[in-house]
């Protein structure tokens, strides 16, 4: 099958979703030797890095990461001291969670990182096509979740 081409090679999703697991794979290699985090586990914390304190509900929806994926990963990160849950107040039933100190110290050290790798994949684009695959990325995400509606 090397060499032959198919229709996928033309399916801009396919495109989409290959582009992006390379991409992914490159960055998680550092961090998974480094910080022994898995992919899940490092969105959750760059994501409670950024944002501060969430619910998982929260998390899942950002993420748009599977609920038992973003589950496992706060359990993860629980367990590791790197982020603390407290009660939600506003329901009663969720959880907000929230990096701790050392949970904060390993976002320090490791976006950099993630930076650095990003900066030297994305300088194959010039700065005028990064911004434009950012509006671009951007209007298919919005019309994905217009579908997504329409069909709950």
């Amino acid at each position: 099958m090397a060499g032959k081409q198919t229709r996928l090679d033309e399916f801009i999703p396919y495109r989409m979703a290959v582009t992006a697991n390379a991409v992914t794979d490159l960055i998680s290699g550092e961090y998974k030797n480094e910080f022994g985090l898995k992919i899940p586990e490092w969105r959750v914390l760059a994501v409670l890095g950024d944002a501060g304190s969430l619910t998982q509900r929260e998390l899942v929806r950002v993420t748009l990461m599977d609920k038992v994926a973003v589950n496992r990963a706060c359990k993860v990160l629980e367990d590791r001291g790197l982020v603390s849950r407290s009660p939600n107040v506003a329901d009663g039933r969720s959880h907000h969670l929230v990096l701790t100190e050392a949970g904060r110290a390993m976002y320090d050290r490791l976006w950099p990182q993630a930076q650095e790798i990003y900066e030297r994949i994305f300088s194959a684009l010039t700065e005028r096509e990064t911004q434009r695959l950012r509006v671009m990325l951007d209007k298919l995400l919005k019309a994905a979740r217009v579908i997504e509606g329409e069909r709950r």
